[in-house]
C-alpha cells in the first residue's frame, strides 16, 4: 500500500512537541495554514509572531545586504568623481577591476555556503561583512592600478557568501509561501543601495581636498568604515536558527518548528554530507534556475555600474548625474515591494517575472531608439523599474522550490554563481567611446531579458508539468520504496513546486 503521510523531520530541540506532520498533505501544494492546524497549546498568535521574526531577523540582513551593494557599485559614482585619472587607468583597464570583482565573486559563491551550513549565521554573516568593509576601505587609499585590481577581486571574494547566505537562513525561520515576500524586501535593498548611493556620492564629492584628498577616495573610506562599524555590531544583533534563538521563548520556538515542519524541511537535523551537494550539480532545475538569474543578471550589474555614466553621457553634468540616479533606483524599490506582494498573494513566480522583463525590455527599446536625452532618462526608469522587480522573484525562486537543506544551499550558491558570469560579461560591454547611446551594452541587456522571459517560461512549463505528475500519482511507486518518516528532499512525490 502507498505511503501518503508528509515526512515529520527530525526534533532540534526537546522543547519541540514530538508530533507528526499532517497526513496526505503535499508540501507545497498549499502552505497556509491556520493556527488550529499546529500543536499551539498556550496559543500563540501566528501573525503577532511574524510580526516579531519580520522585526528581528529582515533589518539585520537587509541592512548587510545595502551595505554590500552600496560597496560594491558605488565605484560607478567613483569614476564621475576622477578614480580612474588619479589612478592612471584608461576605460578598458576600468571595466577590467569591474570584471575581477566577478570574478572573485563566483569562484567563492559555494565555498561560502558549504562554510555557512557548516558554521552559523550569527558567526559567518558578520565576520564576511568585517572582511569586505576593511577591503572597501582600502579602495580608498590605492595609489595605482594593482591595488585597484586586488581591491576589487578581494571585494568579490568577501561579499560572495552574503546574498546566497541570508536565502538559505532566511528559508529556515519561515513557512515556502512566506520567503518569497520577505527575500524580496530582503533585495530591495539593492535599488535602495542606488538612491542612496547617488545622494551619498553627491554630498562627499564636496569633501574634494579634505585631507588631501580627491572626492572619489572619501566615498570609499567613508562608507567602507560604516560597514566595518556595522559588522562589528552585527554579531550581536544577528541570531542563529530558531532551535538557538535566544530571543525566542520555549513556547514560541516549539510553535515555530510545528509550523515549519508540516511546510518544509526547516525543522529536519540535516548533517552536512557531499553527496547532497551533488544533488544540486545533477538536478537540471538547479541549472534552469541559474540560467533565470544569468539572464537577469547581465542587465542588473550593467545598470548598477554604469547608470551613474549613462546619464552623464546624455548631456548633464557629473554632479547632476549623481542626483538623477535616484528616481530610477527609487521606482525599483516600490515596484520590487509592490510585485512581491502580488506575486506572493496569486501564489505565481514565473508570470511576475516575465511582465516585469518585458518592462525592462520596453525600456531598453526607448534607450536605442530614442535621441531625447529626457525621453533616454525616462527609459532608465523604465528598466531600473522592470529589472529589480524580476531578479527578486528569480532569486527567491529555489530557495522556495528546492528541498534539502545542503541542496538547497548548494543550489542557491550555484544560482548566484551562473548568473554572475552574465555579469562578468557585462562589465566589458559599455565601454568609454561608445556614449551616449551605447549601443553593445544596451543591446546585449535587451537580448538577455528577451532570454530571460524565454527560460522563464520553459521553467515554468517544466514545474508545472512534474507537478501535474504528481498530482496524478505517476511518481508514487517511489514510496513503497521507503520508511514513513524518510524524506527524499523536492524528488520526494509528496513535494510540490511553486510556479
Amino acid at each position: 500500500m502507498e505511503k501518503t503521510q508528509a515526512p515529520p523531520g527530525e526534533i532540534l530541540d526537546s522543547t519541540y512537541p514530538d508530533e507528526k506532520a499532517p497526513a496526505n498533505l503535499p508540501l507545497g501544494a498549499s502552505s497556509a495554514a491556520s493556527d488550529d492546524e499546529y500543536d499551539n497549546p498556550t496559543g500563540i498568535q501566528e501573525k503577532a509572531l511574524l510580526r516579531k521574526l519580520d522585526l528581528k531577523l529582515l533589518p539585520a540582513v537587509t541592512l548587510l545586504y545595502l551595505l554590500s551593494f552600496l560597496d560594491r557599485s558605488n565605484v560607478a559614482n567613483a569614476r564621475l568623481d576622477g578614480l580612474t585619472t588619479d589612478l592612471h587607468m584608461t576605460g578598458n583597464q576600468y571595466l577590467t577591476g569591474l570584471t575581477l570583482y566577478f570574478i572573485g565573486y563566483v569562484l567563492f559563491e559555494i565555498p561560502c555556503n558549504i562554510v555557512l551550513k557548516r558554521t552559523s549565521p550569527k558567526l559567518w554573516l558578520p565576520t564576511l561583512t568585517l572582511a569586505w568593509g576593511v577591503i572597501a576601505t582600502l579602495m580608498g587609499v590605492s595609489q595605482n592600478r594593482a591595488g585597484f585590481y586586488a581591491v576589487r577581486f578581494f571585494l568579490g571574494m568577501t561579499e560572495s557568501g552574503l546574498f546566497p547566505g541570508v536565502v538559505f537562513y532566511l528559508s529556515m525561520w519561515y513557512k515556502r509561501n512566506e520567503q518569497h515576500y520577505r527575500i524580496a524586501l530582503f533585495f530591495s535593498a539593492a535599488s535602495l543601495a542606488g538612491a542612496f548611493g547617488g545622494i551619498l556620492a553627491y554630498g562627499i564629492g564636496f569633501m574634494k581636498g579634505v585631507g588631501g584628498l580627491n572626492g572619489w577616495r572619501w566615498i570609499f573610506i567613508l562608507e567602507g568604515i560604516l560597514t566595518v562599524l556595522v559588522s562589528l555590531a552585527s554579531y550581536y544583533f544577528i541570531s542563529n536558527y530558531p532551535s538557538t534563538a535566544n530571543f525566542l521563548s520555549d513556547d514560541e520556538r516549539a510553535y515555530i518548528y510545528a509550523r515549519l515542519k508540516s511546510n518544509n524541511d526547516a525543522t529536519r537535523d540535516e548533517a552536512f554530507a557531499w553527496r547532497n551537494v551533488s544533488k544540486a550539480f545533477k538536478d537540471p532545475k538547479c541549472w534552469l534556475y541559474g540560467l533565470g538569474f544569468h539572464t537577469m543578471s547581465l542587465p542588473l550589474y550593467t545598470l548598477s555600474l554604469f547608470l551613474p555614466t549613462i546619464i552623464k553621457e546624455l548631456g548633464y553634468t557629473a554632479a547632476e548625474a549623481q542626483l538623477l540616479t535616484v528616481p530610477p533606483y527609487a521606482c525599483a524599490t516600490i515596484l520590487t515591494v509592490t510585485t512581491a506582494v502580488l506575486s506572493e498573494r496569486y501564489r505565481l513566480r514565473a508570470p511576475f517575472i516575465m511582465a516585469a522583463s518585458s518592462l525592462a525590455i520596453v525600456g531598453y527599446i526607448i534607450l536605442l531608439s530614442a535621441p531625447s536625452p529626457g525621453v533616454s532618462y525616462f527609459g532608465t526608469i523604465l528598466a531600473a523599474s522592470g529589472i529589480y522587480p524580476a531578479t527578486a522573484i528569480v532569486l527567491s525562486w529555489p530557495a522556495n522550490n528546492v528541498s534539502g537543506q545542503t541542496k538547497r544551499a548548494t543550489s542557491n550558491a550555484m544560482q548566484i554563481s551562473i548568473g554572475n558570469l552574465g555579469a562578468v560579461l557585462g562589465t566589458q560591454l559599455y565601454r568609454s567611446n561608445d556614449g551616449p547611446r551605447f549601443f553593445l551594452g544596451h543591446g546585449f541587456a535587451l537580448g538577455y531579458l528577451v532570454a530571460n522571459v524565454c527560460v522563464v517560461a520553459i521553467l515554468w512549463m517544466v514545474l508545472k508539468r512534474e507537478n501535474t505528475k504528481r498530482d496524478k500519482g505517476e511518481r508514487d511507486e517511489v514510496l513503497n520504496r521507503i520508511g514513513e518518516d524518510e524524506w527524499l528532499g523536492d524528488e520526494d512525490p509528496r513535494w510540490r513546486f511553486q510556479t
